[in-house]
């Protein structure tokens, strides 16, 4: 699953890297997905075949990604 959801995450952010990252992306953001998915709607913990389970990852994936990018942006760049 954080494979997957981190592949759909990094084409809609645009995001470039290997799979290593793809996967970490979407293992934390399905980890982040569950935790907003438990607060908002007491449902973090759904199963592996559940759609509302692949939206929070994503959700949750794209929210990593982006905040990523806020903490590095800019580095490692030459002017």
């Amino acid at each position: 699953m954080g494979l997957i959801v981190g592949a759909i995450a990094k084409m809609i952010m645009k995001e470039g890297g290997g799979w290593v990252s793809t996967l970490l992306f979407g293992i934390v953001g399905a980890v982040v997905g569950g935790w907003i998915g438990d607060l908002l709607f007491n449902r973090g913990s759904l199963s592996l075949f559940s759609p509302l389970s692949w939206l929070l990852a994503l959700i949750g994936a794209l929210l990593v990604i982006w905040v990523f990018n806020l903490l590095t942006r800019g580095r490692g760049r030459v002017a």
